[in-house]
């Protein structure tokens, strides 16, 4: 039964760069390190925490191997791989990520229809991309980037009733839409639900979901691992209560200026990577930095109470 599996933490991975914007392979490999030993039961590679957007595709390609190369078979990889401008370019690149050796290759919504095309249309080609990929395994991302497309419990249903979606990146921040998905996908064993969002942690937890790929596992990925462990310990509920206020009321010092914040965040954990990013965000204020400042020692407190201490990496 899906209910007794135990939940897992699927952290979306960040891209750490060099002061000149080239990437830190280095960093990225403390990265992976850290996340595996902080309890990361798999890895999601090259996604928007990535900055996939803003990578070629060779590079694309050089992170996801890396990434592979530092895991060394621990855990699953996962890794996005439908760019191209027609659902026949993103095939084709699709079977380049698969060739690295990943464990399925993620389909990003929003790169399959415009925002304006209807569910057929969107349906329909995502049987053309099953087709045109053979037997690789496959994954869905309601990335929020071009825009966010949310499938539909119908949909999901349908999709991985084919048993070739294996995974699913949930961001529609509504914990009746996460339950209506995971009673739609019950029956089907190999495929799992994850909650991109915190504030919905625990209940998503709860109504079955296979665990959680929220950006907190950027900051404190022990205390999201924890979660996924102790959710449903009848001898951890105050502190499970605590760990799902602390993850509600911190929302906005970690999204603002995210994924900068995250890399400043790990620089104070004594990660030495750099706070360099690819992608524009909101300005990195003294005010803004306080706040980051504020959270960290919040969560020490907190990982006190809880009885862990930090990944050494």
């Amino acid at each position: 039964m899906k209910d007794k599996v135990p939940r897992k933490f699927i952290p979306v991975m960040l891209t750490p760069f060099k002061e000149n914007g080239e990437i830190d392979f280095d960093g990225l490999g403390k990265l992976t390190e850290l996340y595996i030993q902080a309890g990361a039961k798999g890895l999601f590679a090259n996604c928007q925490s990535s900055e996939m957007y803003q990578l070629s595709a060779d590079e694309r390609l050089q992170i996801v191997n890396q990434t592979l190369k530092i895991a060394d078979g621990r855990v699953p990889v996962v890794a996005v791989g439908n760019f191209g401008e027609t659902i026949e370019e993103q095939a084709a690149f699709v079977r380049r990520i698969y060739d690295t050796g990943v464990n399925a290759v993620i389909i990003v919504t929003s790169l399959v229809a415009e925002e304006n095309e209807s569910d057929e249309v969107f349906d329909q080609r995502i049987f053309e991309l099953f087709r045109l990929t053979e037997n690789i395994p496959l994954g869905f991302y309601e990335c929020p980037e071009p825009y966010k497309r949310v499938l539909s419990a119908q949909q999901l249903e349908k999709f991985t009733a084919t048993g070739r979606i294996i995974y699913h990146k949930d961001t529609c921040l509504d914990i009746d839409q996460i339950k209506s998905k995971i009673q739609s996908t019950h029956d089907i064993p190999s495929f799992g639900l994850y909650d991109a969002y915190a504030v919905n942690a625990v209940a998503s937890l709860e109504a079955g979901a296979a665990g959680l790929s929220c950006i907190q596992g950027n900051f404190f990925p022990e205390l999201i691992a924890w979660l996924c462990d102790h959710f449903n310990d009848i001898h951890a509920n105050g502190n499970v209560t605590k760990v799902q206020e602390f993850l509600t009321g911190h929302m906005e010092v970690i999204h603002h200026a995210y994924p900068l914040v995250a890399k400043y965040y790990l620089q104070k954990r004594g990660i030495h990577i750099n706070t360099f990013t690819r992608t524009p965000t909101e300005a990195f204020t003294s005010d803004v930095k306080e706040k980051v400042d504020s959270l960290f020692e919040e969560y020490q407190h907190l990982k006190r109470e809880l009885g862990y201490e930090l990944s050494k990496v």
